[in-house]
């Protein structure tokens, strides 16, 4: 095919550079010199600082807080200096917020970047309505016959019959029952029919029809595996329960969706929802659990983006690294501190002890289930767990512990005691994640061994009326404890451990404060609920607590990030009741607007300015080469990839496109085609 002229690709990668390339590149390096300052002003802005708690302006510059002020007064030693001193730069004063509240950037304290938003993707099969953060929300599937029918109409759309399809999100407590090969084959066509995968609502549970049984190996020796299961003629019956059987078939299977492109449009989605909901910092709690050095590639460069308004705190899978750095995977993850960046931060270990709350996979000690079912372990207790834990203690690393059930967290608290007795530390910011069911001594006890809880408020907000039945109302009830735990004295925060509810901290707040039950409107334990002070601590500050990025993050403070969250209301001053239903602007990351209104779904182009002129032959080429490959060219755009002005800040990917004539990257920048046609048309 006929090549861009080069003259035309050099002015054009030129001035997107200029656009995009100049920005990322100035961030990755300090100023020579402080550069402009910008002011912020609103009607409130609330620090989180309980010495200096409000203002209504904020100086920022190089992207980090300056000053916060009460009034405009108290800025002038930095904007307007006396005496000999001269300013020490220039500023301006934006009042885009005089109408409304910042707060510090909100943080989802415990995150799956990668795996929420590929499960958020794929076709849904969930009970509970799903958010959509490019249109209205996935409506929720309650029955049998429903399931049955979204399986079969998605199925009717496949060409390629011989690919697994995975379906997510089926809820094995509210539907009342798991799946079977026999009742998937009688929906997708039998053994001869498509592969098909149902990965529950927890992504600890996976169900497989025959056909996909088949194309996976599935043999009677995966009997052996812990959580397969068995039906009454001895032979897999489909079902894979817990992270083990789960991962053994489904995994393999993950493979197309962890290319480059599936793989970052899934991050898109989810960073788009959580900065519809006002996020500025997420987290990764399980770096490596779909691949080490993919892993690692793919978050540095999604993350390192200048156009992602997003900061991520990753903490490293154990199990995965020691899979595939052995000896070496100590060293390994503490060797990861040194690439951390303003943007990707690497700071911690994370292990599991128990199995799934929302599939009740969980640990409940005595009296245990009214079913009589028995929970999982993944890490076994006592000391399996403890030497599992004790190289990395010994380290000095952060270590979080995915724990649910009663006995789980029984578990982590008493290796966290013995490890205390092997090597006393202090500050060491051991956490238990998730937090479900609990007792008021473990809170006490974790209190006095220095360990901190990271809660899912949904667990008593969404769950609680689907576990009563299977717990007993008083447990199901009291789940997500907070004011045990506040009273208790541990650093506690808020997430929601996405995919298992979407990245909205107002309604986590919200839950906290209320505790209301999604079915029934009923207050449920109401002893645990807290103050709306109290919960925006856990998604702020207390937050930045538990990810072990408290100095740069989590509140509004000279020195820290300029990360905010523009609200249009207080969610300190409204009824509690009103907390998420407060509209959210957008946010501000390292000093530069983000106004959710700039969402915009994966299919839609960046505009981009146009570039110098070409010469009318030029043009008359590149339009015969755009005719030639025409819209079913290359198709794999850049903007596709991204969907955002960080389509053109890929160095590579642009020296790439430019070197080989990959259309695709052209026309992402539509308007320079616009440009083409101008010039042809002289």
């Amino acid at each position: 095919m006929p090549r861009i002229p080069a003259a035309f690709q050099r002015e054009a990668v030129v001035a997107i550079a200029a656009i995009g390339l100049g920005v990322m590149h100035a961030r990755a390096q300090p100023p020579a010199k402080p550069g402009p300052i910008k002011v912020y002003t609103a009607k409130k802005i609330v620090t989180m600082d309980p010495g200096w708690p409000e203002g209504t302006c904020v100086a920022v510059q190089d992207g980090k807080i300056l000053s916060v002020g009460r009034t405009m007064d108290d800025l002038k030693p930095w904007l307007e200096p006396k005496g000999a001193v001269k300013a020490i730069a220039p500023y301006t004063i934006d009042k885009t917020f005089e109408g409304k509240v910042v707060v510090p950037g909100l943080i989802e304290a415990h995150g799956h970047p990668l795996m929420g938003g590929m499960l958020y993707r794929m076709p849904l099969l969930a009970y509970l309505p799903t958010m959509n953060p490019y249109g209205p929300e996935f409506p929720g599937i309650t029955s049998m016959e429903a399931v049955a029918k979204v399986i079969k109409d998605h199925l009717a759309t496949v060409k390629d019959r011989t690919q697994a399809v995975i379906f997510w999100g089926y809820d094995v407590v509210a539907m009342g029952k798991h799946l079977t090969n026999t009742e998937l084959d009688a929906m997708t066509g039998g053994e001869g029919g498509v592969p098909v995968m149902i990965w529950d609502a927890s992504e600890h549970f996976v169900y497989a029809n025959t056909a996909a049984m088949k194309k996976a190996g599935v043999t009677n020796d995966a009997l052996k595996i812990n959580g397969v299961q068995a039906g009454a003629d001895g032979k897999p019956n489909g079902q894979f329960l817990g992270v083990t059987a789960g991962s053994y078939i489904l995994v393999p299977q993950l493979a197309p969706l962890m290319a480059p492109e599936p793989a970052r449009a899934s991050m898109k989605h989810l960073m788009d929802m959580s900065w519809k909901n006002g996020v500025t910092t997420t987290s990764e709690l399980s770096l490596g659990a779909l691949g080490v050095d993919s892993g690692l590639k793919l978050f540095e460069s999604f993350y390192n983006d200048a156009a992602v308004p997003m900061r991520c705190v990753v903490v490293c899978d154990a199990t995965a690294m020691l899979a595939e750095k052995k000896d070496g995977a100590v060293a390994f993850v503490k060797s990861l501190e040194k690439r951390s960046t303003d943007k990707l931060i690497y700071n911690g270990i994370k292990f599991f002890a128990d199995d799934a709350f929302l599939s009740l996979g969980m640990q409940v000690t005595n009296p245990g289930y009214t079913d009589g079912r028995q929970g999982l372990w993944i890490t076994q207790p006592g000391q399996p767990l403890v030497d599992a834990y004790r190289p990395w203690w010994e380290a000095g690393f952060q270590i979080h512990t995915h724990a649910n059930g009663n006995g789980g967290i029984q578990a982590v608290v008493s290796a966290l005691a013995a490890l205390q007795e092997i090597k006393p530390r202090f500050d060491h910011r051991f956490t238990i994640q998730h937090y479900g069911m609990s007792t008021p001594e473990h809170c006490r006890r974790l209190a006095a061994l220095g360990g901190l809880a990271s809660v899912n408020p949904y667990y008593i907000y969404t769950r609680a009326e689907f576990n009563a039945p299977l717990v007993g109302t008083d447990r199901a009830s009291t789940a997500a404890r907070l004011r045990t735990l506040v009273d208790a004295g541990v650093v506690t925060s808020l997430h929601t451990d996405s995919p298992v509810a979407p990245p909205n901290p107002l309604e986590e707040m919200w839950i906290a404060a209320n505790r209301v039950g999604y079915f029934s409107k009923q207050v449920l334990a109401p002893g645990e609920r807290i103050t709306a002070m109290e919960a925006m601590k856990m998604v702020t500050i207390d937050a930045a607590w538990t990810l072990g990025v408290e100095d740069k993050v989590g509140s509004i403070a000279p020195g820290k990030f300029a990360d905010f969250t523009v609200l249009e209301a207080d969610p300190l001053s409204v009824e509690p009741m009103a907390i998420r239903d407060i509209h959210v602007w957008g946010t501000v990351v390292g000093g530069e607007k983000f106004p959710a209104t700039d969402i915009k779904p994966l299919a839609m182009a960046p505009r981009v300015e146009p570039v110098a002129d070409a010469t009318p032959k030029e043009a008359a080429e590149w339009l015969a080469v755009f005719t030639e490959n025409g819209e079913g060219g290359h198709a794999a755009t850049l903007a596709s990839r991204y969907g955002t002005r960080g389509a053109l800040l890929d160095v590579n990917a642009i020296a790439a496109h430019s070197d080989q004539c990959t259309m695709g990257f052209w026309r992402a920048a539509g308007p320079l085609l616009a440009r083409a046609r101008e010039l042809q048309s002289r």
